[in-house]
């Protein structure tokens, strides 16, 4: 059964935040380059942070791609042939681990926003002085080394200014690669500033689209965001942050990260059909949300 069969029966369990789980096992990503750093150095911890997410519940596995750029891995001196073989392997590693469990499993390969290959918070604001030509060029490259892995759905996450989706759009458009597209928001506007109803909008008309929603934002801010989201008649996909709060004063964050999982239930019944989660949601927090919604 393919994703997009399997949205139309139930909801799906997506996996949590790559760079939560690598670092719960003790790698340090204090890097530019982030979780995609390991792709390079450290291939067999991208494989066991699937598999943990997999076991505890997760039925896609979103690959460790969302910061590996040709232009970000030119820079610490690696060709561009070997940025195209670790695009393809962070979909070949996510598809290793999934052999490792039982049940139907699917791999979504990361498309991060240009931002996230500037390092510097810039996937928060969008506005980068690019044009949507421009945009469009930067990602092409990946998306094409991607989908030659044979993802089973490009995931087009982060996305902060409708700009950048569409630019993403006029080259996934007339592919045949199925993808989602997810933005990053606050309150009811993206994080440039849209209105969600001209967010979601864009997708109208472009069959590689399976999917479209929200990520890395406020769990509060999922609901709204869901209801504008299922106006496209597509399926919604939700993967907030934990809803942490980060503690400067005592460099800490305060919370548990599985509360989030206890508004699932309003989400799916608002029209998500893929539900995770994204920063500081681990394994264990995804196996709460799964027996959530299970129940």
């Amino acid at each position: 059964m393919d994703l997009t069969d399997a949205l139309a029966r139930r909801v799906v369990v997506l996996d949590g935040g790559m760079s939560t789980a690598l670092e719960l096992a003790g790698h340090d990503l204090s890097d530019a380059l982030w979780s995609g750093r390991l792709l390079l150095t450290e291939p067999d911890a991208v494989r066991d942070a699937h598999l943990a997410f997999y076991r505890a519940g997760a039925e896609v596995a979103i690959t460790s791609s969302y910061q590996v750029t040709f232009e970000g891995f030119a820079a610490r001196g690696v060709s561009a042939d070997e940025t195209a073989r670790l695009l393809r392997s962070s979909v070949d590693l996510a598809r290793s681990a999934a052999s490792d469990v039982d049940g139907q499993r699917w791999v979504a390969a990361s498309v991060g926003p240009y931002g996230a290959m500037l390092a510097d918070g810039s996937e928060y604001r969008g506005r980068y002085g690019l044009s949507r030509q421009q945009l469009a060029e930067f990602h092409r490259p990946r998306i094409e080394e991607l989908a030659a892995a044979e993802p089973d759905v490009l995931a087009v996450e982060t996305v902060p200014d409708v700009d950048e989706a569409e630019a993403v759009l006029d080259v996934v458009r007339g592919s045949g690669v199925p993808m989602w597209l997810s933005y990053s928001i606050r309150g009811d506007r993206t994080c440039a500033g849209q209105p969600l109803e001209e967010a979601f909008a864009v997708v109208a008309g472009i069959d590689e689209v399976v999917a479209v929603g929200v990520n890395c934002c406020a769990p509060e801010d999922v609901a709204h965001a869901v209801t504008v989201a299922s106006k496209t008649g597509l399926p919604v996909v939700v993967y907030p942050n934990s809803g942490e709060q980060w503690d400067a004063g005592e460099r800490t964050w305060t919370g548990d990260g599985t509360g989030f999982s206890a508004l699932a239930g309003e989400w799916t019944g608002r029209g998500a059909r893929l539900v995770g989660g994204c920063c500081r949601t681990g394994p264990d927090a995804i196996e709460v949300l799964a027996r959530a919604l299970a129940a």
